[in-house]
């Protein structure tokens, strides 16, 4: 395993101060970096959340949703140009378009969306405005021009070089009016994984992943692709998703490979685990994941 960069970014700004700011903290606690090899940690505080929905984009906090993106790809860029491998913990999932901003200065690299929402949601069809519902979509490069074209680099990243991993939303986001995904970003919904199996699900994503120009993959990893019997400590819940032991072989495979460049971790509310077993179970799958074969 590559040395570790753990960077700190309990940003809310693409949601609301519900509890997901003290991830870090809860699953740095829990032992989540216990035996794993950390050259570098570092914290990047957030600006303050303005609950006021923007009136230009229709979405919270743009700008400072965008200088955040600045300074965290500026951070994760550092890591990678020293050769670590970037453990990015929200926070919401906002914090995507930083760590996405740092590669696309870097050339065009691939994403492995695990999620249990395809957050492909429009500022007219998001009902609070929250960020944390669009970012695949704005990385994608459809949105409010403030978050979709980060230092004139949009779109982030190219639908082609994009797989949603464990989503099972669509009726919801049907209902919603969510906006469409589009034909050219492939799809495994939570149905293909369990019927090709996790770890053959995982194998064919990156396998995707590899067959393109991309240079490397991101993981994303919104902790709500877990079953909702597992992981109720999350904002939004969704009955199903994945178990833990699918977790864990999904991301070992996807974060071991040679091409991972980096992994972040959203979503998951602290406040919502008041005995903290469940962070110390999270703690445990990701550091199974990341400690290699045999760990």
């Amino acid at each position: 395993m590559r040395e570790l960069a753990v960077i700190e970014a309990p940003s809310v700004l693409g949601l609301r101060p519900t509890g997901v700011e003290y991830l870090p903290t809860a699953l740095l606690a829990a032992g989540l970096t216990d035996r794993l090899p950390v050259a570098r940690s570092e914290r990047i505080e957030a600006p303050a959340h303005d609950p006021r929905r923007d009136e230009k984009t229709g979405v919270l906090n743009p700008h400072g949703i965008a200088r955040y993106s600045v300074e965290l790809a500026d951070t994760v860029g550092q890591a990678l140009d020293d050769g670590l491998f970037p453990l990015v913990l929200g926070g919401d999932c906002s914090i995507l378009l930083g760590n996405l901003l740092a590669l696309r200065r870097r050339g065009r690299y691939g994403l492995l969306f695990l999620d249990g929402h395809t957050d492909f949601y429009q500022p007219s069809a998001e009902p609070n405005g929250e960020v944390a519902s669009m970012e695949l979509a704005l990385a994608t490069g459809r949105g409010p021009r403030a978050l979709t074209d980060l230092e004139g680099r949009g779109p982030l990243v190219r639908d082609e070089d994009v797989v949603a991993f464990g989503f099972r939303d669509a009726a919801e986001s049907a209902r919603a009016g969510m906006q469409t995904l589009p034909p050219g970003l492939y799809t495994l919904d939570l149905d293909a994984v369990r019927e090709l199996g996790a770890a053959d699900a995982a194998r064919h994503a990156l396998g995707r992943l590899a067959s393109g120009p991309s240079t490397g993959h991101w993981v994303h990893l919104d902790v709500d692709v877990l079953d909702d019997a597992v992981m109720p400590a999350v904002d939004y819940r969704l009955p199903d998703g994945l178990t833990w032991a699918e977790l864990e072989r999904v991301l070992r495979l996807a974060v071991l490979d040679e091409r991972a460049v980096g992994l972040d971790v959203t979503i998951f509310n602290p406040r919502l685990d008041p005995d903290g077993r469940i962070a110390a179970r999270l703690a445990g799958c990701l550091r199974g994941a990341l400690s290699g074969p045999g760990a």
